[in-house]
């Protein structure tokens, strides 16, 4: 045997294994926060948000994220502040009105140094990952980004949102983003011919780690829904609506404006007839949750004066129990009380505050 060879298989015998089992007694839970935007945003993963065009997918993403990057509480869920990076592959010159439009309405004159920085140009993430990830290394300095934006998958993507292969080397790009930063990678993406689901190949689905649906009501708001995690609850719904910007003229003297995300909390919503059917029976629940485990709501301007409210996993507990969906299926279940929760929500009948619930 050579002394080469000789070194090398002692070399083999000491270092440390790469695939290490850890004894049962010896595993530790992690205290790390967990997600980076209350129970919406993953500290670490991949978030799919998704919805049909003009549905304001793209303003919500853009929202939230702006209130990573400014440390500000988002809806009364805690964030973990840090650097945020949002590649706009489609609608530049829009992406720009719509961050003027945000410095505009939220932010005052001396906000200085906000780690918030803007991608315009097109990109093949598989082919340009790398190239991506080193230019954020290089130009944020020593700051390392917590939230990765692409906007859209479609744009991003050079090949077939329908292709098994296609899909899965572009997960495996968002994933090698992922692992370079540590941080959340939200992926902006539509949705297929029937609005049921995200267009193209299942992979991106069973890949991601949260699944946001983004739809529009029918006061026009913004509805935005987990509808899917991987270690997290489901269901959480935010609702918004868009607030015009005027933010000048341009160089012709035509006017330029853009829009803002703001609760929706307090906008009007007609009441229609009487509630019947699945959200009927949810209302009943409500009324009994209230009745046998409410609590008086907390010290918050968000919350009306001398309201019994109660969490929202808990009302979804009695609906599980009762009658709300036809179905034993733990899926159709969820679906059934999103569904009357929307509808209860949409006609003004309840209230939904930092997972708290209650009737108006």
């Amino acid at each position: 045997m050579s002394i080469i060879r000789a070194i090398e298989g002692e070399r083999a015998i000491v270092q440390e294994p790469r695939i290490k089992l850890i004894p049962f007694n010896e595993i530790q839970l992690g205290t790390r926060p967990r997600y980076l935007v209350g129970t919406l945003i993953p500290l670490t993963g991949l978030s799919v948000v998704w919805g049909p065009p003009k549905c304001g997918k793209s303003f919500w993403a853009f929202d939230v994220l702006m209130h990573v990057a400014l440390g500000w509480e988002y809806r009364g869920l805690r964030v973990q502040q840090g650097a945020i990076v949002y590649c706009a592959f489609e609608g530049q010159a829009g992406m720009t009105a719509r961050v003027e439009a945000f410095r505009q309405r939220f932010m005052t004159e001396e906000a200085d140094d906000v780690p918030a920085y803007l991608v315009t140009v097109p990109l093949d993430l598989v082919a340009d990952c790398a190239e991506l990830v080193a230019a954020i290394r290089s130009q944020i300095g020593e700051t390392t980004p917590v939230a990765v934006a692409l906007d859209t998958l479609n744009r991003s993507l050079r090949g077939s949102e329908s292709s098994d292969e296609d899909m899965a080397a572009y997960v495996t790009a968002a994933d090698a983003i992922k692992d370079a930063f540590s941080c959340a990678v939200v992926v902006i993406h539509h949705c297929g011919h029937n609005d049921a689901r995200p267009r193209g190949h299942s992979s991106l689905t069973a890949a991601a780690d949260v699944q946001i649906k983004v739809s529009r009501d029918a006061a026009d708001n913004i509805v935005a829904e987990v509808e899917c995690a991987k270690d997290g609850p489901q269901g959480h719904t935010v609702t918004s609506r868009l607030e015009v910007v005027d933010l000048g003229s341009d160089d012709e003297g035509e006017p330029i404006t853009s829009c803002v995300v703001v609760p929706a909390d307090g906008v009007e919503i007609a009441r229609g007839k009487k509630i019947t059917g699945a959200a009927g029976i949810a209302l009943n629940l409500l009324h009994k949750a209230l009745d046998e485990a409410g609590e008086p709501a907390p010290p918050s301007p968000h919350y009306p004066q001398n309201t019994r409210t109660i969490q929202v996993s808990a009302w979804r507990r009695y609906c599980d129990a009762g009658t709300v969906s036809k179905s034993d299926e733990p899926d159709a279940k969820r679906k059934a009380f999103v569904r009357s929760c929307e509808t209860l929500q949409q006609r003004g009948i309840i209230g939904i505050w930092s997972e708290r619930v209650w009737i108006k």
